[in-house]
C-alpha cells in the first residue's frame, strides 16, 4: 500500500489522501467521479462476481469512457493479482520504505494493522 500511496501523494499533491483512502476507503471524501471509480474498484476487489453492467453504467454517468473503464478494471485486477502473489510468497517491502526514524514516517505510512479491513 505504501508504494502506491507514494504515487498518489505525488499525483495529487495531497499527503493525507492516500492515508484517508487506506484507512476508510468507503468513507473517504472524494469528488463524485473519484468516488464512483473507487467504489467500482472496491467491488471488483472485494466481490468481483457481483459486478454488473449497472456498475459500469455508473462509471459512464461520471464521464468515464470504455477505455477508461477498461483501465480501471485492468489496473484493479492486476494489483489484486500481484498483491496476492506477493502475500502468498511472503514477500516483504524493501527496508528503505517507511523508515521509522524518518520525520515523515507517521504522516505517510499506514501499518499493516491499520490497513487491515474486515472481510
Amino acid at each position: 500500500m505504501n508504494h502506491h500511496g507514494a504515487g498518489l501523494r505525488t499525483l495529487t499533491d495531497d499527503a493525507e489522501l492516500p492515508r484517508r483512502i487506506a484507512l476508510d476507503p468507503d468513507g473517504a471524501e472524494l469528488d463524485p467521479a473519484d468516488r464512483a471509480m473507487l467504489d467500482y474498484a472496491l467491488k471488483v476487489t472485494r466481490t468481483p462476481a457481483r459486478v454488473r453492467p449497472e456498475d459500469v453504467e455508473v462509471l459512464r454517468s461520471h464521464g468515464f469512457d470504455d477505455a477508461a473503464i477498461h483501465d480501471i478494471c485492468q489496473v484493479t485486477a492486476y494489483y489484486a493479482f500481484v498483491n496476492r502473489m506477493a502475500d502468498g510468497l511472503g514477500v516483504e517491502v524493501e527496508e528503505w520504505w517507511g523508515d521509522p526514524d524518518s520525520p515523515d514516517y507517521e504522516a505517510w505510512v499506514v501499518s499493516p494493522e491499520e490497513f487491515s479491513h474486515p472481510e
